[in-house]
């Protein structure tokens, strides 16, 4: 296969779920359909480019109509690993299966680790409470002000967040802050991100800027980039891939802090004669708009990038493969800000790719990098089916 194909590119939706997830009611979902549930709330989607790759033959989404006649691939995936964050998800698109999920802290975190934290830092913090990321700034951040001392939050994710005013503490200085935190949290408090929240503005007018970084524990075990680099060929992260993934694994990033620079990174990698993946992660979904209850916002980001598809579609080499993704959901429309459990779409075009071809719904996220490794000609030893034979012209 690797005659066909020299380069996949894998996009990653952050949330774009489409429901149906067989275990949604354990994880108190039921009901929850990102797309379906959007479209039916603010009258209909418009995404014309994606609904002729075969998005709207995988839910019922208002104003994407199924088709008999996609121009690729489409199918869905069913997550399998515990727990519904973005770590966890993209782990398991890379080829890592967790069965224990990352712990939490609804109550916030323990009254000892939170002790040890300061003592590290040398300082006091405020907060340590689940909370809108956009919420605790306004609750707090008039007395971060005044006392310098960091704001530490949670949210139903395994996170560890620290925010702080970007006058008040300058970037690298917060950068250390959570890179402290993510050395103590291990073993049973091992959460899956510490994330820097950097902000800016006055009281009532507090805004959270595009320096936020994460730090992410290693993955246990080789991802589908390890595998790819050691092969020799390029991995191209876009986003927050190299957060996620702990910086490993990748030959070339491009750090971008919104969709349309992931965008415009993801054509500029395609320009290059590079062989091997290129993975992004495209984040305004989920960050902007599924965690803040707005199904509004979030139509117009899918329509914005929807708008961008032709670009993508036509930087694509005669040997390219376009594989677009989700890493779970974040259905707008319930009374939730959590992530949601649903299956994820899966859309795969390219020259090299069958038209019309129904993929089903797949046993797990994980099939995705056993196909990259099969369409890529090296060798996966990891979890996931294959399913390059049944896509391939």
């Amino acid at each position: 296969m690797a005659d066909q194909v020299k380069r996949v590119t894998l996009i990653v939706l952050d949330s774009v779920g489409c429901g149906d997830a067989p275990d949604a009611a354990a994880y108190g979902d039921a009901g929850a359909n990102t797309l379906g549930n959007i479209s039916r709330v603010v009258g209909g989607l418009n995404l014309p480019n994606m609904g002729t790759l075969g998005l709207g033959n995988l839910t019922e989404i208002k104003g994407v109509p199924p088709t008999g006649a996609a121009v690729g691939v489409y199918g869905r995936l069913t997550e399998v690993s515990a727990g519904k964050d973005t770590t966890t998800g993209h782990w398991e698109l890379a080829g890592v299966i967790l069965d224990q999920p990352f712990p939490t802290y609804p109550q916030g975190f323990p009254a000892e680790l939170m002790a040890a934290y300061e003592a590290r830092i040398g300082r006091k913090t405020l907060g340590n409470y689940p909370a809108s990321g956009t919420e605790i700034i306004k609750e707090l951040g008039e007395e971060h002000l005044r006392t310098g001392k960091p704001i530490v939050y949670t949210s139903a994710d395994s996170v560890f967040q620290v925010a702080t005013h970007e006058e008040i503490v300058p970037i690298d200085e917060l950068y250390h802050l959570c890179q402290v935190a993510r050395d103590l949290l291990t073993g049973e408090h091992a959460v899956g991100r510490v994330i820097a929240r950097p902000f800016v503005g006055q009281p009532g007018h507090f805004t959270r800027t595009e320096r936020r970084k994460d730090f992410s524990l290693e993955p246990p075990g080789d991802t589908i980039l390890d595998v790819v680099k050691a092969a020799g060929q390029d991995v191209m992260g876009v986003g927050k891939i190299e957060d996620i993934f702990a910086y490993r694994g990748l030959t070339m990033s491009n750090h971008t802090g919104n969709n349309m620079a992931g965008v415009d990174a993801v054509v500029e990698f395609l320009a290059l004669a590079k062989e091997g993946l290129i993975f992004a992660n495209l984040v305004d979904f989920d960050a902007l708009y599924g965690h803040r209850n707005d199904p509004q916002g979030y139509a117009e980001a899918l329509a914005a990038f929807d708008r961008r598809l032709p670009e993508i579609l036509q930087t694509l080499h005669d040997d390219d493969v376009l594989i677009i993704t989700a890493d779970h959901g974040n259905d707008p429309t319930d009374a939730s800000t959590d992530h949601s459990r649903e299956r994820v779409p899966i859309l795969v075009c390219g020259q090299p790719i069958k038209r019309n071809c129904r993929l089903g719904t797949r046993t797990s996220f994980s099939d995705v990098a056993a196909t990259i490794a099969d369409l890529l000609g090296i060798q996966w030893s990891g979890p996931g089916a294959s399913f390059a034979q049944i896509i391939l012209m």
